[in-house]
């Protein structure tokens, strides 16, 4: 919520193209934490709000969980694309990395998500909250949870792989040419090379959180799909189910972690941050007063 309230301002010193992009991630990942862990996570296993049991809202809930993901996870995928585009491609740079791109792209990976969470919504009996007979036996169903994991987050993972393995490729390659301009590297400290190096360390680090991050989720997903996913056997405590519930601790981790480590690396915006905490520490002294 304090990333979002920041980057709105939009007194970062950042592109609105780069902004719009920051803000629709930070909006993803609050909706995570509403839906994901709120809502089915937390209520499913200890406060049994029995209306979001025997109702369609269930079903709903579901379909809000997957979308959100999608959209968290896409919506990464699209400012890597975008950062790729702005240090790697100057032909395609000033056509791509604008704001109103960035509202078609990010409009797009949202209708993206909804379109292939959708079919959820059939998968679940809403009178008791359970998967129903079909979706247990169907290979259609099968089908569907592999296409899912496809989409997210195999393909993801892969496509930031790639953008960030080109980005630093080329990073690395315009450093070379700059080195060798600069009497053959025995010149001082380059100010941009340093900067193109806590770039690569930024990518590196988003790339390895997000794998890391996602490895047992994605495991369990692809060996027991279908085990224990609507918390039938809540006290259940085989590996199989341990697995489930540390692959979905460390998958909402993930999701909730790509803004502040997008935004915590800007200069303005820690600045930002440190002012509201002054504020409130102000107006809390002034309260008590």
């Amino acid at each position: 919520m304090t990333a979002l309230v920041i980057l709105s301002r939009g007194n970062c010193g950042l592109s609105r193209c780069i902004t719009r992009y920051l803000v629709a991630m930070a909006v993803a990942d609050l909706l995570v934490v509403l839906v994901a862990i709120i809502i089915q996570q937390i209520n499913f296993i200890y406060l049994f709000a029995y209306f979001l049991f025997k109702s369609p809202l269930c079903a709903v809930i579901l379909v809000l969980q997957l979308v959100t993901s999608h959209c968290s996870v896409w919506f990464t995928v699209a400012f890597t694309f975008d950062r790729y585009v702005a240090i790697c491609c100057e032909k395609l740079r000033k056509q791509y990395c604008t704001d109103r791109t960035a509202t078609v792209v990010l409009a797009t990976a949202a209708a993206g998500g909804v379109a292939v969470s959708v079919p959820w919504f059939f998968a679940v009996d809403p009178r008791r909250c359970v998967p129903t007979a079909e979706y247990m036996t169907s290979p259609a169903w099968a089908s569907y949870e592999f296409f899912l994991i496809i989409i997210n987050p195999l393909s993801p993972i892969g496509l930031i792989m790639l953008f960030n393995a080109l980005t630093v490729r080329y990073i690395n390659a315009a450093n070379r040419v700059r080195r060798e301009l600069r009497c053959n590297g025995h010149s001082p400290k380059d100010p941009e090379v340093e900067k193109r190096r806590k770039s690569m360390i930024l990518l590196f680090a988003l790339s390895t959180n997000f794998i890391l991050l996602w490895i047992p989720h994605v495991v369990h997903s692809t060996k027991w799909q279908k085990e224990n996913y609507f918390y039938t056997d809540k006290y259940f405590s085989t590996p199989i189910y341990i697995l489930q519930q540390f692959g979905f601790m460390l998958r909402m981790l993930s999701i909730c972690t790509n803004t502040c480590i997008y935004a915590l690396t800007q200069r303005r915006f820690r600045e930002q941050l440190k002012s509201g905490l002054k504020y409130l520490i102000t107006l809390t002294g002034q309260i008590y007063k």
